[in-house]
């Protein structure tokens, strides 16, 4: 990357930023202007179109950035090879993390985007993330067998399903707003139970 590049990738970053911060607050997508991301990144209004070419596809790299970024963690997670219960709690507190450091109505946002929007590189992306967090935790509940943390009774097939229910419905905003002060016992129903310890 010559010095030119490299100038224009630090001007798209402070973009991004800029439009990230100002999208994470409770007004969200819905008052964001070209004008707000120019001021706070401190670029002309031209370059941000240049780069992006419309606030719709600026507001898609945003989200695209921000999906990106919990999934590279995800994998960085699993390449430690924790122990099963390890691997599980830390991969509860970078979702938890993820949540603490996005506002409400990014989320929000962001699943409305998702469900509503007829973007096919954005569907794929979220497609694709989908299916990397499955493969994800696929390849946990094979790590937790082998380490008899899983029942071997409960099949792949039972498992995924069972998760993508849970993952479904947290993503469900009226379960998502009363859900949140809830992470750490979440993570702890998952692990152990809701049977009481002997």
């Amino acid at each position: 990357m010559n010095g030119f590049e490299r100038r224009t990738q630090e001007k798209k970053d402070q973009v991004l930023q800029a439009a990230f911060t100002l999208m994470n607050t409770d007004n969200g997508i819905e008052n964001l202007t070209i004008d707000d991301v120019a001021k706070l990144a401190n670029v002309g209004k031209t370059s941000i179109f240049k780069y992006f070419g419309s606030k719709e596809n600026l507001i898609h790299e945003v989200f695209m950035r921000s999906m990106d970024e919990m999934s590279r963690t995800a994998k960085e997670i699993m390449a430690k090879n924790a122990p099963f219960e390890e691997t599980l709690i830390a991969m509860s507190q970078n979702k938890i993390n993820y949540l603490k450091k996005i506002n409400k109505q990014f989320y929000l946002d962001l699943m409305k985007y998702y469900t509503k929007k007829e973007d096919n590189g954005f569907t794929r992306m979220m497609q694709e993330y989908t299916d990397q967090s499955f493969g994800i935790m696929l390849d946990m509940f094979h790590r937790g067998r082998k380490e008899g943390k899983v029942d071997l009774k409960y099949s792949d097939e039972f498992l995924m399903l069972f998760f993508q229910a849970l993952l479904e419905g947290i993503s469900n905003p009226q379960i998502y707003e009363q859900i949140l002060p809830y992470t750490a016992e979440w993570t702890e129903v998952l692990v152990k139970g809701v049977a009481p310890r002997k």
